[in-house]
């Protein structure tokens, strides 16, 4: 069953064509700061705030920015977990998501097994996802021991992304992993949208509006930055990356 916060999605798509999500790494912030990006963030139209990162963090620190970033803005708040360490009550939902092209069964199954129950007992709203590791894959690729796609590769991404699609998942990631040089390219996102209907998310390594514009162009639904927004302080680069996106 679609929930409020995947509705509030699909109806944001169907009427922008692409959205902004800010990417909040709860090891990267205080909660004052998380704060401040995420109300720079609303202000200048971004959609939505995902919550996570490739390495742990405490429990209890995750609670605590998740409650302060709960405060701050009134659009979705939606976890971003690398595990079950990455779940907080203090959240409007979660991607359920499975590292499809992982090594390691727990990143396909094993750490959703464990967190399901979790997610009950919390109430959060689950939204199913796909997630594939393309390009350099970053810290995330080596945490969840994936074997990343490379961008010479789109119809193997493609793939990937039908068979998501094929288990029954409603959106699909490409994440070329936080920080990484290169983002991954409109060939890779135009083969990918070319052969699913899922809304396609494209993250890592985007900093510059030029590079969403061709993100846009070529079939993205949600766009998401992270790092960027951190290394620049301040609402310029966050409206530079969303105004791109309205302007195709």
């Amino acid at each position: 069953m679609v929930g409020r916060v995947e509705k509030y999605l699909l109806e944001k798509i169907e009427n922008d064509g692409t959205i902004h999500m800010t990417l909040i790494d709860p090891e990267k912030v205080t909660t004052s700061s998380a704060s401040r990006i995420a109300n720079d963030a609303e202000s200048c139209g971004t959609s939505a705030i995902m919550v996570g990162g490739s390495t742990s963090v405490s429990a209890s620190h995750l609670d605590k920015v998740a409650k302060a970033l709960k405060s701050s803005v009134e659009i979705p708040v939606i976890l971003f977990p690398n595990n079950i360490t990455g779940i907080t009550r203090h959240a409007d939902a979660i991607w359920f998501m499975s590292l499809l092209n992982s090594a390691d069964p727990y990143f396909l199954m094993g750490a959703q097994v464990l967190g399901a129950p979790i997610i009950k007992k919390f109430g959060l709203e689950s939204i199913p996802l796909g997630y594939i590791i393309v390009g350099e894959g970053g810290a995330v690729s080596v945490v969840g021991k994936a074997v990343p796609i490379p961008y010479s590769k789109p119809e193997l991404a493609a793939a990937h992304a039908l068979a998501a699609e094929y288990f029954g998942m409603r959106f699909v990631y490409l994440e070329a992993g936080s920080g990484v040089g290169n983002p991954v390219p409109a060939d890779m996102v135009r083969t990918v949208k070319a052969i699913t209907g899922l809304p396609l998310i494209v993250g890592g390594g985007i900093r510059t509006g030029e590079q969403v514009k061709e993100i846009v162009k070529a079939g993205a639904s949600i766009v998401v930055t992270g790092n960027v927004l951190e290394e620049n302080k301040g609402k310029n680069k966050i409206r530079e990356l969303v105004d791109n996106m309205n302007s195709q």
